[in-house]
């Protein structure tokens, strides 16, 4: 099969890779849509925990190809998706249904090859099925709504809330929309780019702002008392670090951007003390994927909008190297047949 490899450090291969071997527990997804996600492309820079050689790709749609013969539930020729995350279950962390912290947590494209692959196996524990009304390009985005959803659970957003969004991108766009969807009543984002500006209108932002250098102004005037929430969809620490002011007393801070794992910010203590702030993580999933899956079998969510770039496998180099050159690129997926 065709995959693409990180093999080392902002180096990249196409290759011939064996199809994987499957266990009892597992089934061979054929894979027919995986998309690039900001963990992706900080991997390849070598900013995460991940190793090389990695096939990467944790966002992905296909059919099951081969079942094992322990598996239930599910045959071949099934539609589906799958969490990449991998649990032991039997951890401490996992035994407090914290398992997003589990001490033996694997992880498809991150820790184990992944989808960016012609297929991937997969414990059938982890596979959702999509349906016949969802495509695989929608399917693909599975993964990141259900990393929402977590987020969304963390912070228990109270109806009729004000909200600031950082950030524009997929993941910025995708806030915006599950947000409405959530009930938040003054949601508002910022970004450098104007084109994304334009698809949060049409994703029912109320304000936009454009991040210029005098947007502070523009925004106190939106929430003079600041957000209620203000959710980092960037990952870039200074701006987390410049956006914490905009909260409210007893406001929260989400950061769900992943900031590379070396990165700091400085924040005065005596202000989380005086105005009740709360900054809250947001890592991965925890067993979110019903609620992606049932989101994004609705019109609630628009994905149509949000990709950029389509191509093949061979089309992969090109297509990360774009993304990685311009701000306008939206998500690319790698589709097969």
């Amino acid at each position: 099969m065709k995959a693409a490899v990180f093999t080392q450090k902002e180096e990249l291969e196409i290759r011939t890779m064996p199809i994987p071997d499957i266990k009892d527990d597992e089934v061979l997804i054929k894979v027919k849509a995986v998309g690039i996600c900001g963990t992706d492309i900080h991997i390849y820079r070598g900013e995460y925990f991940s190793e090389f050689p990695l096939i990467p790709g944790h966002e992905f749609a296909g059919i099951i190809e081969k079942t094992g013969s322990r598996v239930k539930g599910f045959q071949e020729g099934d539609r589906v998706t799958a969490d990449p995350n991998i649990f032991c279950e039997s951890c401490y962390f996992c035994k407090k249904n914290c398992q997003n912290h589990c001490q033996n947590i694997r992880v498809l494209g991150v820790t184990e090859h992944g989808a960016f692959a012609e297929y991937v196996a997969v414990p059938y524990k982890n596979v959702f099925a999509l349906g016949e009304k969802v495509s695989f390009e929608k399917g693909a985005f599975v993964e990141p709504l259900a990393c929402i959803a977590h987020g969304m659970n963390i912070i228990e957003m109270r109806l009729g809330s004000e909200i600031l969004i950082v950030g524009g991108g997929p993941i910025g766009q995708l806030l915006l929309q599950s947000l409405n969807a959530f009930g938040g009543a003054n949601i508002v984002l910022t970004d450098i780019d104007e084109g994304k500006l334009k698809l949060a209108e049409g994703h029912g932002a109320n304000h936009v702002v454009l991040a210029d250098g005098s947007e502070r102004e523009e925004i106190s005037k939106i929430a003079p008392l600041g957000f209620d929430y203000v959710i980092d969809a960037t990952g870039i620490p200074l701006v987390v670090e410049q956006s914490i002011r905009y909260m409210k007393r007893a406001g929260t801070y989400l950061i769900f951007g992943v900031c590379p794992k070396d990165s700091e910010i400085r924040i005065n203590p005596y202000e989380i003390f005086l105005y009740d702030w709360k900054i809250i993580g947001s890592f991965a999933i925890k067993k979110n994927f019903f609620q992606a899956v049932n989101l994004i079998s609705t019109d609630k969510i628009a994905t149509d909008t949000l990709v950029s770039l389509k191509g093949t496998i061979d089309d992969f180099p090109d297509m990360l190297q774009q993304k990685l050159d311009r701000k306008d690129i939206m998500k690319v997926q790698v589709q097969f047949d």
